[in-house]
C-alpha cells in the first residue's frame, strides 16, 4: 500500500482545502500567496490523484471561464484508528474529509498485542468489505495507546499495566507484521488533541490547541502552528506525572474510586450518573477538588502556549465535564492582555476522541508539514 508522497505546496493545498472548505483556485493562490500557473499545476496533479475534486454544479454564471471550487474528495482515500483499552476494544473508519463511516465496539478480556492486532485486521477487513471499499486506496492505520512512549521513535510505550504484555512490547513490528499497512502509533491524549482539532471545528480557528484528556489518568494533548507537539523525548503532555496515581488526582478513575468508597456499587466509570441521588454529593465534592487541581494545568498551558481553546474530554457524561468547566470559568485563572483568561471548553464530539484521533493519524500525516 503505497502512500502518498505530496510535496510542501501540494500539503499546503490539502490543509487549507481542509480548513476553509471549498474555494476556487484563483482564492487558493491568494490565500497561499503562489502564482495562479503553479497553482493550476498543483491543482492538476492533486486531481489526479483523486485527493481533491471539482464541486459538482457550481460553475459559475455568465462570461467567461466558470471559477470551479475545489474541494476535499471524501473518496481520495479511507483510515481505519484502534484503540484499546480494559475491557473494550475500538476501531473506527473514515474517509479523507474525516467523516466517520463505521464504527465497531466491543467489550473483550484484556488482550495482549497479539491479539489485537489480529482482531483488528479481521474486524478491518470485514467493515472494507461490508462498505464497498475493496482496492480502494488505504492510507493506513492510526492506533491509540493508553501511556507515554520509551522513546522518541514510538516503537515502545509504557502503556497502562491493565493491558497484558503492551509495556515495552515492539508494538510497531508486531502490529505492522499483521496489517501490512502504513502504521501510526500515538499517546491517547494526542490521539484525542487530533480529533479535536479537525473534527471539533478548531481548525478553522485556531493554530494552537490543548486537550485535557480524563480518560484512564489525565493526559494532555498539544498541537502548537498546527503540529501536534512530542517533546524532546516523546512525552510532552505527560501531566499524568503531576498527580501521582496514590495521591487524589483530576481522573475518572479517581472519582469512581471515591463513589466506591461513598457506596456506591458501580462496575466502571460508565455506571457514573450525576442524577443517581446517591452519586451526586460525592460527585459534587470531586469536581471542588479537581477544579481547583486542574486551574495550575489551565493556568500554565495559557500562560506557555496561548492557546485558542482548552478542551477537557474523555470518558466522563457531559453533565460532569460542564460542571467541571463552569467551575474553571468561575475561578480566579489568570489573565494576561485584553484581560484573556484561558479559553476552555468541553468536547463536542459524538464517539470517543482518542479513537476518531486515531483513525485521522493518517490523513494529519498527509498536511502536517504545512
Amino acid at each position: 500500500m503505497q502512500f502518498p508522497n505530496l510535496d510542501k505546496d501540494q500539503r499546503r493545498i490539502v490543509h487549507r482545502l481542509r480548513k476553509s472548505g471549498p474555494l476556487s483556485r484563483s482564492a487558493l493562490a491568494t490565500e497561499l500567496e503562489i502564482s495562479g500557473a503553479a497553482l493550476t499545476r498543483l491543482s492538476r496533479d492533486l486531481l489526479g490523484l483523486g485527493l481533491i475534486e471539482e464541486v459538482p454544479g457550481a460553475e459559475a454564471q455568465g462570461r467567461g471561464r466558470p471559477a470551479i471550487p475545489l474541494r476535499l474528495a471524501a473518496h481520495g482515500g479511507y483510515a481505519v484508528g484502534a484503540t484499546a483499552h480494559k475491557g473494550f476494544l475500538e476501531i473506527c473508519l473514515v474517509d479523507f474529509t474525516g467523516a466517520t463511516i463505521a464504527t465497531h465496539h466491543q467489550a473483550v478480556e484484556p488482550i495482549d498485542p497479539h491479539a489485537f492486532a489480529q482482531k483488528v485486521r479481521r474486524i478491518t477487513h470485514e467493515l472494507v468489505d461490508r462498505h464497498g471499499l475493496l482496492g480502494r486506496r488505504m492510507l493506513g492505520l492510526g492506533v491509540a495507546v493508553p501511556g507515554p512512549s520509551l522513546s522518541p521513535a514510538g516503537d515502545r510505550w509504557s502503556v497502562v499495566d491493565v493491558l497484558p504484555n503492551w509495556r515495552d512490547a515492539p508494538l510497531r513490528d508486531i502490529i505492522f507484521a499483521e496489517m501490512g499497512w502504513p502504521l501510526w502509533i500515538e499517546n491517547d491524549a494526542n490521539a484525542a488533541a487530533i480529533a479535536e482539532y479537525y473534527l471539533g471545528n478548531l481548525l478553522k480557528d485556531f493554530t494552537t490547541i490543548v486537550v485535557l484528556l480524563l480518560g484512564f489518568g489525565i493526559g494532555s494533548g498539544v498541537i502548537v502552528d498546527g503540529r501536534l507537539v512530542r517533546g524532546q523525548y516523546g512525552v510532552a503532555g505527560e501531566i499524568g506525572c503531576l498527580f501521582p496515581g496514590h495521591l487524589p488526582r483530576p481522573s475518572p478513575l479517581d472519582l469512581l474510586s471515591m463513589l466506591r468508597s461513598a457506596g456506591c456499587e458501580l462496575r466502571s466509570v460508565a455506571d457514573i450518573d450525576f442524577a443517581a441521588a446517591n452519586q451526586a454529593p460525592t460527585i459534587e465534592a470531586w469536581l471542588d477538588r479537581a477544579a481547583v487541581q486542574l486551574q495550575t494545568i489551565c493556568n500554565t498551558a495559557f500562560a506557555w502556549l496561548d492557546p485558542g481553546a482548552i478542551v477537557l474530554a474523555g470518558t466522563l457524561p457531559p453533565a460532569i465535564l460542564e460542571r467541571l468547566a463552569d467551575r474553571l470559568h468561575r475561578a480566579e485563572l489568570v489573565t494576561t492582555v485584553h484581560d484573556r483568561r484561558p479559553p476552555v471548553q468541553i468536547s463536542r464530539l459524538h464517539g470517543s476522541p482518542i479513537t476518531l484521533g486515531a483513525a485521522l493519524l493518517p490523513i494529519h500525516a498527509l498536511s502536517a508539514d504545512v
